[in-house]
């Protein structure tokens, strides 16, 4: 199917099959594609948790306010965007170095203006962490489409016991949940947007 017919059929899945599994190798499959999305400097600040085993789950659920698609769906992602983005970089920018595409005077450059921006900057480094892990979560739900999957983005969840549960680092914020599995029954159509002329501006 192309992106367009995907975009177009996705829905945002409250029941899931329970029965239905997903393979490590699937599981991977839906990370690698959302590690696609862009990030600020390519710094890809994230990190996904795929909870997926009966007994993370019940943890998960604990702090998810008892939504039972936590349960029910073959695997929950815990999207989480990190707060380190320019200490990280040099370490991210390194394969585009080796591989030519940045040159090392350019990704000088980058690490300098990224530490200009976000070093002692917590308010930037919280926005950037939401941005990228943003990002990265709607990719892995129209990965997750292009796979016949159903899913559903989360923002209902305590962040500090999940942040706490999941042993997350001081520079890691749990973003979103991303609930991915077979679509059961009962599920809503993708329901109306609104129109064009309440949205866009031409200028």
């Amino acid at each position: 199917m192309s992106i367009k017919t995907l975009i177009e059929q996705r829905i945002s899945c409250n029941y899931f099959d329970p029965e239905h599994t997903l393979g490590d190798a699937d599981i991977k499959e839906l990370v690698r594609l959302a590690t696609l999305a862009p990030s600020a400097y390519n710094g890809q600040n994230w990190r996904f948790i795929a909870v997926q085993s009966a007994s993370a789950k019940q943890n998960l659920l604990k702090h998810a306010y008892g939504q039972g698609k936590v349960a029910d769906a073959a695997v929950s992602f815990i999207v989480c965007g990190r707060l380190d983005l320019h200490t990280g970089l040099a370490q991210a920018l390194a394969p585009s170095v080796s591989a030519g595409i940045l040159k090392p005077e350019l990704a000088e450059n980058m690490l300098h203006y990224a530490n200009e921006a976000y070093h002692n900057q917590p308010q930037r480094q919280r926005d950037e962490a939401i941005r990228s892990a943003s990002l990265a979560a709607m990719t892995l739900m129209l990965a997750a489409q292009g796979m016949g999957l159903a899913s559903c983005p989360m923002t209902g969840f305590d962040a500090t016991g999940v942040a706490e549960e999941f042993e997350l680092s001081a520079e890691e914020i749990p973003v979103m949940l991303i609930t991915v599995g077979k679509s059961a029954a009962n599920n809503w159509p993708q329901k109306p947007r609104k129109t064009l002329n309440e949205v866009l501006d031409f200028a």
